[in-house]
């Protein structure tokens, strides 16, 4: 280790040799030989006593030669490494902030270093349906609602609010319009409370069924692997295979749609991605959603139809696949019921 690494202090000219330092000693040379603002930061966190002792001994500590110097460093990294196995955790690094940090200051980090799953109480809200939220609030104070509807997105306090009985939904909206800033104590008592209470028990309840979850998948393979994927699966777990064939959703099951519903359908999709999905489908899809169209539109789709010419079954699954896509959000919003088999159809 080069010389210029010696500190250097009046007194004890000739310098101390490492035997001869105490703890403190060695404490003080360490903090000495680092950049100041790195020992300020540790210093910050001794109690005065060990401040002021420190500081005597600096004051006293004379010629640190370079070799000394070395084998302080030495010790150090040894008793570190001696220490066992260092982890870092979430809770270790919250016990760490809250020695320099207010809590306020803690918590904001913490929620941004948790990551997507764990930050805000109230982008973790955006995952939850609005059926499930909506039935929660239901029972809370017209106040707590509208402080909670105040702050997730609007677009899904919009889709909650209606699932609310009628004058408490109203008297929840009169007090959001009346509503001024949150008071910081209020705030957290709801997200306490919303902590607590209400995801610990949505985690609970949104245990997903493997096969549900295998099934959303298949439904977004293309024909050609959803085949190839389904018999090796009917050969290896043939009631596994049966469960997610049950559970997928496939775009003939159209057909379990009432009217309604395919009208709702209609309005939330492209009609030239119709056309394209149509055209690699059954002539009884294909029914189902021109009888519930008007006469002019359901001609003119037809004439898509018919003068389209060749289309690749790539694109036919892609378009399949996004008009699956928005049924299944209606369907999981509530806004349109499936069919179930042996069920009937009522006009």
């Amino acid at each position: 280790m080069a010389d210029n690494l010696a500190t250097k202090l009046p007194d004890k000219s000739e310098g101390l040799s490492y035997a001869d330092l105490s703890g403190t000693e060695k404490a003080a040379t360490l903090l000495l030989s680092i950049k100041e603002e790195m020992a300020a930061k540790i210093v910050s966190n001794l109690d005065g006593d060990e401040v002021k002792d420190l500081s005597q001994v600096m004051a006293t500590l004379g010629v640190i030669k370079a070799d000394v110097l070395e084998e302080i460093y030495k010790e150090f990294a040894g008793q570190i490494s001696s220490a066992g196995t260092l982890v870092g955790t979430y809770e270790a690094t919250e016990r760490l902030l809250t020695k320099f940090l207010s809590s306020e200051q803690v918590d904001s980090i913490m929620e941004d270093i948790r990551g997507p799953a764990g930050r805000t109480m109230w982008e973790k809200l955006a995952n939850v349906s609005e059926d499930f939220l909506a039935n929660y609030l239901k029972n809370e104070y017209p106040q707590t609602v509208a402080v909670v509807l105040s702050k997730i997105k609007p677009e899904q306090a919009s889709r909650v609010l209606p699932l609310l009985p009628e004058p408490f939904a109203l008297d929840v909206i009169m007090r959001m319009i009346k509503m001024e800033s949150i008071q910081r104590n209020v705030l957290q008592e709801v997200e306490q409370t919303l902590r607590s209470e209400f995801i610990s028990t949505f985690a609970r309840i949104q245990k997903r069924d493997s096969h549900e979850m295998m099934a959303e998948i298949f439904n977004y393979f293309s024909r050609a692997d959803e085949a190839k994927f389904i018999g090796a699966l009917e050969q290896k777990d043939g009631e596994s295979a049966a469960r997610v064939k049950s559970l997928m959703f496939v775009f003939e099951d159209m057909k379990k749609i009432n009217g309604d519903g395919i009208q709702l359908v209609l309005r939330s999709i492209d009609r030239e991605k119709l056309s394209v999905a149509l055209k690699g489908s059954s002539d009884e899809v294909k029914e189902i959603f021109l009888k519930n169209m008007s006469e002019r539109s359901a001609k003119l789709l037809r004439e898509d139809i018919q003068n389209m010419g060749l289309v690749r079954i790539k694109d036919v699954d892609e378009a399949q696949s996004q008009i699956i896509s928005v049924t299944k959000e209606l369907v999981q919003k509530g806004s349109i019921k499936l069919r179930q088999e042996g069920e009937d159809e009522y006009i």
